[in-house]
C-alpha cells in the first residue's frame, strides 16, 4: 500500500490553498506533515479523501497490488478502498452512546463478524470505550472523545488512517497516550498520515515527515537524520529551505 500526491494544487472558490503538493506515504510507515495553522493541511486531507476536488495534480494509491486514481473515485469508495480520516477534535456523534457510534461507523461493512472482531479490538485497544460502551459520546471527556474518533475508524478495516491535529485541545498526559495508541496501531499493520501543529509530538514517533507552509513543502526527511534544533529554529523563522 502507498499514496502518491505529485503536484496537488486544490482550494476553495478561487483561492488556491495548495501549490503544487509532492507527498509520498508508504506502507507501513508513519508520515507526519507539520505546518503552522493555515498552511493547507486540513485542506490537503479533505482533497485525499474527495471531499474537495483538486484542479491540477495526481493522487494515485496503492493496494493489494492495484493502482487507482483517486481523483476518480467518489469519497465513499476511498473508504472502500481503505482510506480513512479522523478530523480535527474528533468528531463523535454527541447523541448516540459509544457502541452506537462504533457500530454506525462501520456503515461499509458488511460481514458481522468482521464488525465483531473490529469492535472487539477496539475495546482491547482501548479498555475505557469498553467501560463506557452504554454511555452517550457527548458526556466522555475530551481524551475519551478522541479515543472514540479513533475507534470509528478501526471500525472501517482501514489501510490507510489519516489524521487531522489528534494533539488538538488535550491535555499532555492525554497527549502522550494517544500517541502511544497510535504506535500501537502502526504496529498492527495500518500506515498512517498525521498532520500536526505539535512538532516535537509528531517527530517522534514518524518514520518520514513534510513541513507544509502557505501550501508548500519546504522541506522533508527522516526525522532521526535531522538536528532538530536546527529545524525548529529555521521552521519557527520561516527560513526553512527546500530539499
Amino acid at each position: 500500500m502507498s499514496l502518491e500526491i505529485r503536484g496537488l494544487k486544490a482550494g476553495y472558490g478561487t483561492t488556491e490553498v495548495l501549490h503544487g503538493v509532492d507527498v509520498h506515504v508508504e506502507e507501513g510507515e508513519i508520515t507526519t506533515m507539520i505546518g503552522p495553522n493555515g498552511a493547507g493541511k486540513t485542506t490537503l486531507l479533505k482533497t485525499i479523501m474527495g471531499l474537495i476536488k483538486p484542479r491540477s495534480g495526481s493522487l494515485i494509491f496503492k493496494s493489494n497490488g492495484k493502482s487507482y486514481d483517486l481523483n476518480q473515485l467518489r469519497p465513499h469508495m476511498r473508504v472502500h478502498h481503505g482510506i480513512c480520516m479522523v478530523p480535527e477534535s474528533g468528531r463523535v456523534f454527541q447523541k448516540m452512546t459509544v457502541l452506537e457510534n462504533l457500530k454506525f461507523a462501520a456503515y461499509t461493512v458488511k460481514e458481522k463478524k468482521s464488525i465483531d472482531t473490529n469492535l472487539e479490538k477496539v475495546f482491547t485497544l482501548f479498555p475505557r470505550l469498553k467501560e463506557r460502551r452504554n454511555q452517550m459520546a457527548g458526556t466522555l471527556s475530551g481524551g475519551e472523545q478522541a479515543m472514540l474518533a479513533i475507534g470509528k475508524a478501526l471500525m472501517l478495516n482501514p489501510k490507510l488512517i489519516l489524521l487531522d491535529e489528534p494533539s488538538l485541545g488535550l491535555a499532555p498526559m492525554i497527549v502522550k497516550e494517544a500517541y502511544n495508541k497510535l504506535l500501537e496501531i502502526n504496529s498492527l499493520g495500518v500506515t498512517l498520515f498525521i498532520v500536526e501543529q505539535n512538532v516535537d509530538k509528531a517527530l517522534s514517533v514518524a518514520t518520514s515527515f513534510y513541513v507544509l507552509n502557505q501550501g508548500r513543502i519546504i522541506y522533508s526527511g527522516n526525522p532521526k537524520q535531522i538536528n532538530r534544533e536546527d529545524l525548529f529554529a529555521k521552521y519557527y523563522i520561516g527560513q526553512v529551505e527546500s530539499k
